[in-house]
Parts: C-alpha cells; structure tokens; sequence
C-alpha cells in the first residue's frame, strides 16, 4: 500500500511537472495559437495517438462504459473541455502572475468540494501543512517583498480562472466520487473516451472562434508546441493525475499544484536561463514541507 502511495504520488509530481512546462508554453506561444485552437488540436493529436491503443480495450469493456454513461459526459466536459478552455483563455486577458495567484486555489477548493460532496475532511495538521505551504508559495509570488503582493491588480482573465479553478475542483472530486463506475474502464481507454467526448463538445466553440478569424499559421515551432500540449500536458499528466486522485484522494492530490510555480521557476533556470534566487529556495522548501506534513495526514469522515 505504501509503494502504491509512494508511485501515486510520484505520478501526480510528473504531472505537475508536465503542467509547468505548459503555463510557460502558453505564455510563450500566447501571440501565435489562439487560446481554443491550442486545447482543440492538442486533444485531437492526442486523441489520434491514443485511439489505435485504446480502440480495442474500449471495446471489451463496452459494457462498463455504458454503465459508466453520463458521468464520462461530466467528467470530459469538465477536465477535457472546460478547464484548459478557461486557463488558454485566460492568459490572453491576464497576466501570468495573477494565472500562477488564482491557480492557488485548486487545493482549498478542491478539499472543500471533497469535505462537501465525499464529506471527506483534513485533519488539524493536514490544515497547517496546507497553511506553510502557502506562506511558501506567497514568499514566491511576492519574491520575498510584501510591496509587491500589495501591488497586485486583478482583470476580467482572473475570473476566468477562478472558473477553471472550479471546474478543475470538481473533476477531481468526480473522479474519486464515480471511482466504481469511472475505474471499471482501464486507465487509457477511460482518458481515450473522455478524450473523444471532450473534442466533440470543444468541437463547436472552437469552430466560432475560428468563424471570428481567429488562426495560427502552421509552423514548426507552433506544431511542436501542440505536440508538446498533445503528448505531456494531455497524455501523460492525466494518466498521472487520475490515477494519483484514484490512489490518495482528491484532496490530497490537489496540494501538489502548489509546486507548479516551483517547478516553473525551474523551467525558467533551465531552458530560459533564468537565475534561481533566494525566495525560490526558500518558498519552494516551505511548499514542499508543508505538502509533506499535509499529505502524512488521514481525512476525517463527517
């Protein structure tokens, strides 16, 4: 049981990880990929590469499928279509910072959401593990000076986000609530259907933004972006995620997006030969302490 924690846990760091690289490739590529073709042809390239794989597993467990039914509606709609919709968006009408800011509130939210709906509860020290880390992540936002906290501004993007920042919540929540029925189907065949029905349901939005005249020219660097999107931010972070979600909870699982501006700062130093300064060590050591002290911790029924 340890091992299997030990693996989850794991898994769900790869993909906040593989989520890092994306915010900083939706920042990069903000001006060449409209926000809905960039989560519309990532799904579709990740669909085409999954189906040959998964085509045969779906039908074997057609049966479960069926019984699975509406809640793969839900749940595509919410992971596959909605949030990555909202986020792509929202970093073209708001700042990155204020994107990292909002994205904060997925672990809170989500751990009410699971106290709500699965009346799963953290535990007192599960709270102060959740508290250190966010000290850490505000001495990272802040870079270590509280003027600069003071000075934030919030636009209509951040809104935006707060949405995406629910959606997400919620899916995480809903996989682990409908986990009998969603983990009947193996694990890529059940990211394969939810795939399929997510692209139908964008299909239609993307194709208004497309009718505004909204295009990106085809280039190497813009497909190896949605390659990228396609393969790590799609593929093999929600294999990850949902089977660390299936593993430790939702709740649980949703601390660990406090690292995404840990990790992104590192992709900064590393690709963008950006210097690692003090408040880095310092923020990301008290995010990953208090993750630590949060994630030893059992919830509480009520």
């Amino acid at each position: 049981m340890n091992h299997s924690r030990s693996l989850a846990l794991a898994g769900l760091l790869v993909a906040i990880l593989c989520w890092a690289g994306n915010a900083l490739l939706a920042r990069a590529f903000m001006d060449d990929i409209p926000p809905l073709a960039l989560a519309f042809w990532r799904w579709n390239l990740a669909l085409l590469i999954l189906l040959p794989v998964v085509a045969v597993p779906l039908w074997q467990h057609r049966h479960q499928v069926r019984a699975a039914g509406w809640r793969l509606l839900v749940v595509a709609a919410l992971g596959i279509t909605g949030y990555n919709s909202f986020l792509y968006t929202a970093a073209h009408t708001t700042e990155a910072l204020n994107i990292t800011l909002v994205n904060t509130c997925i672990p809170l939210m989500t751990v009410v959401a699971a106290g709500l709906i699965l009346k799963e509860w953290p535990t007192r020290l599960a709270w102060l593990g959740m508290l250190i880390a966010v000290l850490g992540l505000l001495i990272l936002i802040s870079r270590g000076e509280m003027n600069r906290l003071l000075a934030l501004r919030f636009a209509k993007g951040d809104l935006i986000m707060l949405i995406a920042v629910a959606d997400w919540a919620l899916y995480s929540v809903l996989l682990r609530c409908w986990s009998s029925h969603l983990y009947a189907i193996p694990p890529l065949a059940l990211l394969g259907v939810m795939i399929l029905l997510g692209v139908v349901l964008l299909a239609p939005i993307y194709l208004y933004e497309y009718s505004q005249g909204a295009r990106f020219v085809v280039t190497p660097a813009n497909l190896g972006a949605v390659a990228y999107a396609a393969v790590f931010a799609s593929l093999v972070a929600y294999l990850c995620w949902n089977h660390g979600v299936k593993i430790i909870g939702a709740g649980k699982a949703a601390l660990t997006s406090y690292l995404m501006p840990v990790f992104t700062a590192i992709l900064a130093w590393l690709l963008l030969d950006e210097g690692l300064k003090s408040y880095h060590l310092m923020g990301g050591a008290l995010i990953f302490s208090g993750l630590m002290l949060a994630a030893r911790q059992k919830t509480v029924k009520s």
